[in-house]
């Protein structure tokens, strides 16, 4: 794969359009120009995280409320139960990982693609959706329990391992496994002395990924958790939400923060001190199992699949019993909050359909006008241009329960008392998808030819219109598969609406969260069809990014051809 072409390349491997020296100046966007892409992105960033995120750390952080949050029992267990069953979960994820991580990276089988496409879908599935899903497929005694916490948590990161180790075990020599075989060694010590050694630094890449994602879970504990398992992420907004506790939820949001960057530090230092430097192969070959690894491979990618999409199929099935036996009471009932003549139950399942539909719409329209503006900007500024893509990188590596709860302590006064604004939701989900965008078409961006915009310029054309017509049919490619990942964020993103939404205005992920903390079988079956279609909605629309993606490429070889 060309990195240049394909969003992974550094700005120093590929040239730039609009800084080129070697294409004179006709070749430059006016000074302008840019500023005014530049500023938009630049004044969405400052207004909606830098100013809620420094007020958040500025109202809430005081020496009392860390004294009296470090105080209490209750932070050091909501701590530990964090920690361990991060590190519980990170420990199953990488080892249930390997065995089908081998499969795909070593041999080539019908299917392969596919199962990849399935390990992705799940890892793009809200949270809110995957400990539903947990729920319709395990009994009641363990729907509540450690156990199927681990599990949702295996489920949604198994993409993790598969995709972070098979990229480079599919790259390993495959003569230094030959070669310890014709020494003697059997499978099992090869791997263990030969391969896994040269695995270390994509294991601890993909462990700490796993472990970010865990430790910083927040729908799954929604759901599955008990007021004894309780995450920080969940615990911060039981204290802002219920407790008004704005300090102690602060103060864990800051704690969360420094555990991260502990973890991103140590993961970088045991990736370099593993590192070992050998000869990647070339282009990947892999061969058809034969003999027992026919069966090896079969059991491998059949376990894991089973266990991602068991429980969706559980999804499905439980949503068509709702009193007992088959039917499609809980479909019909979607639109239709009364329980009974004269009692509401609160929540309209169709109307939170039609909101989070709406709430994407306008979110991915958001995110692709602000991703696109700072993707011309940053590629026109050059080495200057970094620091508005590390600006924009940031809400990515800060949970959504704390942006969400920073824009709630920060639009709360006059003159920007937002709080019960339509929009605030949407620009929330924008935030986390912006990153997406630029990532999508950043790449394509920095590896157009500079001489085709020169071109265009000595035939007559004005800077703007040259750089308009050379540049933007590039694009519209990247953006389009940006905007399709804005969608599924926005339609399942639950941490920073949790803080945002209110009465009236709920989506699929809040209501799917009410409904199953109802008693009664109607209403979780009614929560269980609403996470079918979100599930449902999700795994089409990255299908569809896939398959925009792979026209994408195809037609780039066939230009560089």
């Amino acid at each position: 794969m060309d990195g240049s072409r394909n969003g992974i390349g550094s700005s120093a491997d590929t040239p730039l359009p609009s800084c080129s020296g070697s294409a004179g100046p006709l070749n430059r966007l006016p000074r302008w120009f840019v500023a005014a892409v530049a500023v938009p992105p630049l004044v969405f960033l400052a207004v909606f995280y830098v100013w809620p995120f420094g007020t958040l750390v500025w109202r809430g952080v005081s020496v009392g409320a860390i004294t009296d949050t470090i105080s209490r029992a209750g932070t050091w267990r909501v701590l530990w139960f964090t920690t361990w069953q991060a590190a519980a979960s990170t420990a199953l994820t990488l080892i249930l990982g390997l065995a089908p991580t081998w499969a795909t990276s070593r041999f080539s089988f019908p299917g392969r693609r596919a199962f990849l496409s399935v390990l992705t879908a799940a890892f793009v599935l809200p949270t809110v959706v995957v400990g539903a899903a947990i729920v319709a497929v395990l009994p009641n005694s363990l729907d509540r329990s450690v156990w199927a916490i681990l599990g949702a948590h295996v489920v949604f990161n198994l993409a993790v391992v598969v995709r972070t180790v098979g990229t480079v075990w599919e790259q390993l020599p495959p003569d230094l496994e030959r070669a310890a075989a014709t020494l003697g060694a059997g499978p099992w010590r090869t791997f263990r002395q030969i391969t896994l050694p040269l695995l270390r630094p994509p294991l601890a890449a993909a462990g700490a990924i796993v472990f970010m994602f865990t430790f910083t879970s927040f729908g799954v504990i929604r759901v599955l958790g008990t007021t004894n398992r309780s995450t920080i992420e969940v615990e911060v907004w039981r204290r802002a939400t219920q407790l008004g506790d704005i300090g102690g939820a602060a103060v864990l949001t800051v704690l969360q923060l420094v555990v991260l960057a502990a973890l991103v530090t140590w993961s970088a230092r045991a990736q370099r001190r593993h590192a070992r430097t050998i000869n990647l192969e070339g282009p990947i070959t892999r061969r058809r199992p034969v003999g027992r690894q026919r069966w090896w491979v079969a059991i491998s990618v059949g376990a894991a699949l089973a266990v991602v999409t068991l429980p969706l199929l559980a999804l499905v099935e439980r949503s068509l019993r709702a009193d007992g036996s088959y039917s499609l009471a809980a479909w019909r009932s979607l639109g239709n909050d009364e329980i009974r003549p004269g009692l509401r139950l609160g929540i309209d399942p169709l109307g939170a359909l039609r909101n989070s539909a709406t709430t994407a719409l306008w979110a991915t329209t958001l995110a692709v006008v602000i991703g696109g503006l700072a993707v011309v900007a940053i590629t026109a500024l050059g080495r200057s241009g970094k620091l508005l893509d590390t600006g924009l990188m940031l809400p990515l590596g800060t949970s959504a329960v704390t942006i969400g709860f920073g824009m709630l302590i920060t639009f709360d006064v006059d003159p920007v008392d937002w709080r019960a604004s339509w929009w605030l939701v949407p620009v929330g989900h924008a935030l986390v998808a912006v990153p997406f965008v630029v990532r999508s078409a950043l790449g394509v961006s920095r590896s157009i030819d500079p001489d085709l915009r020169a071109a265009a310029a000595t035939l007559g054309a004005p800077p703007i219109r040259a750089w308009a017509s050379t540049t933007l049919p590039f694009l519209r490619q990247p953006l389009a598969t940006g905007a399709g990942l804005a969608a599924a964020i926005s339609l399942g993103e639950f941490g920073a609406t949790s803080f945002l939404s209110r009465s009236g205005s709920d989506t699929l992920p809040i209501a799917i969260e009410r409904l199953l903390g109802r008693t009664g079988r109607l209403f979780q079956a009614q929560a269980f069809a609403l996470s079918a279609i979100l599930a449902a909605a999700t795994m089409l629309i990255v299908m569809l990014v896939d398959t925009g993606a792979a026209t994408e490429r195809s037609n780039d070889r066939a230009r560089h051809s």
